[in-house]
Formats: C-alpha cells, structure tokens, sequence
C-alpha cells in the first residue's frame, strides 16, 4: 500500500486519530491518502488547508477539469479516479468522461474549459514554457487574473500531492474498484488499484 511504514487506525493516537476521524468523516472511509500522512500529519493538515483555500476561490467543475487535467499529465491514477469520480458524479456521464481522458479537445467541452485543461496540462509538462500567450488566451474567455492564478495554483497544488502519493507508492483505494471497468480503466492512468 505504501513504500513507508504508517499508522494502523487501531494505534493511531493524538493528531493521528484526529486526521483518520476526520477523514473518515469527509470521505466515508479511511483514505490510503491519509494513512501516508500519519507519519506527518501537520503536514496533511496544511495541505487541506491549502487546496480547500484553491478549491473555494474557484468554480468547482472548472476546478476538478483542471485537476483532472494536471493528474492525468502526473499519471497519478489516486488523483485521477478521484477527481474523474466527482466529474462523474456532479457534471458528465461516464461516456463523456472517458472522452474528456482520452482527449479533452474533442469531448465537446467548451473552448474555455479546453483553454484551462490545455493550460494545467502544460503547467505540469514544463512551466517555464508558459507564455504570455497562454495567459492572455485565458483573458480571451474572459477569465481575470485571479481566474489564471486560481488555474495555475489548482494545477501546481496537484504536482505536489500526486507526486507525493505515487512518490510513497500509495495505492488508490480499493473502493474505486466499484467504477464501471472500463471507465476504471480509463482512469488508472499510472499505480493500480489497492486489491485490498
């Protein structure tokens, strides 16, 4: 599950059992995610911080196109079932979203919703190849500069967290495996699925 020894919930005391609570909470079970951070789970806790303060700033279809964009250039299959599974859940069908993963410029998205896939997709190939251009063609879909630093910071944030659980070795959790196969794996883009 991980490359790294972690807390098993039965041992887990202090911030540790705060963390897992929590993330029981929020996501109905205890995440491999989070079970990576317990060696650390300050550092869990600024990284929630971090991304809730992205995630609110910004339109949440926008932001997970985005972050879909960023983890399927990453390869992070853990953050492309997730947020593939709340695309699924809240704006596509599962036919569209296999189309938006194979190649979002012919998924019928709109042109600003390609602009910012396109954008987080080159932010994570090489952000010293970003332009003047790219930004401006953002401005073009009458996106402000917040939107652009809203887009930039949701695709770098992604950077850090996929590389940091496929760095790890944490698998996505078993619970995907409730996807429709072939939409599964279309999402699994890098590590396999937890078997257990």
């Amino acid at each position: 599950m991980t490359f790294i020894e972690t807390t098993p919930e039965a041992e887990a005391a202090g911030a540790v059992a705060q963390m897992y609570h929590g993330d029981r909470e929020l996501a109905g079970h205890l995440r491999n995610l989070a079970k990576a951070f317990s060696v650390a789970p300050e550092v869990y806790a600024v990284w929630q911080q971090l991304n809730a303060s992205i995630k609110a700033r910004m339109d949440l279809r926008r932001y997970e196109l985005v972050t879909l964009a960023a983890a399927r250039r990453l390869r992070s299959s853990y953050c492309s079932l997730a947020h593939g599974s709340v695309l699924l859940g809240e704006f596509v069908d599962a036919e569209n979203l296999q189309e938006i993963m194979a190649d979002h410029h012919g998924a019928g998205l709109e042109p600003v919703d390609i602009a910012v896939m396109d954008l987080a997709d080159k932010i994570v190939v090489d952000a010293s190849s970003v332009t003047q251009a790219d930004v401006d063609r953002l401005r073009g879909f009458g996106l402000s500069d917040a939107d652009v630093f809203d887009v930039v910071a949701a695709a770098c944030a992604r950077c850090f967290f996929s590389k940091m659980l496929d760095a790890l070795g944490v698998q996505p959790d078993v619970e995907f495996n409730a996807l429709d196969p072939a939409l599964r794996q279309t999402l699994t883009v890098g590590r396999e699925i937890a078997s257990a």
